[in-house]
């Protein structure tokens, strides 16, 4: 299955993709496709999950390239819950994403918590992937956050 006309390809300028290296490309363009209502533009190598008005790429973990000589990609490691990055999904109706996302089978972190600019929760996609799942509420009236600690983001 391939929709070309879907691929991240710009005929001006740029657009942003995020890339997951992955352990099994079907389960996580899947997961992908199902759970952020995602189009399969294509199936692998690599596959790609247009999401909204963005694209999610992946592929299996690999050594160097030319292109990226002394890098090797690999997914997270199962139950290393370090994390550097995450995506960030921003929703209209959280609550009903939470309950209709749960239906499909995602595991939340937690329910969606009242952060005072936003409701929000976290769920781990099949890799172990942290995805944010967030409804703009308090900063759409100037009401934001209280500011973090080093230990809370």
């Amino acid at each position: 299955m391939s929709t070309y006309g879907n691929l991240p390809a710009p005929k001006h300028g740029l657009i942003l993709t995020h890339f997951l290296t992955v352990r099994d490309v079907a389960v996580s363009r899947e997961f992908y496709a199902d759970i952020l209502g995602g189009e399969i533009v294509l199936e692998e190598n690599p596959a790609i999950i247009k999401v909204a008005n963005g694209w999610i790429i992946m592929n299996p973990g690999g050594g160097p390239t030319p292109d990226k000589p002394d890098t090797t990609l690999v997914p997270p490691e199962p139950g290393n819950n370090t994390v550097s990055s995450f995506l960030n999904v921003r929703v209209a109706d959280i609550r009903q994403f939470y309950a209709d996302a749960t239906a499909k089978g995602a595991q939340f972190l937690t329910e969606p918590l009242d952060r005072k600019a936003e409701l929000r929760c976290y769920l781990r996609d099949p890799d172990g992937y942290l995805v944010e799942i967030g409804q703009a509420t308090g900063m759409l009236e100037g009401i934001f956050a209280d500011l973090s600690s080093d230990s809370e983001q």
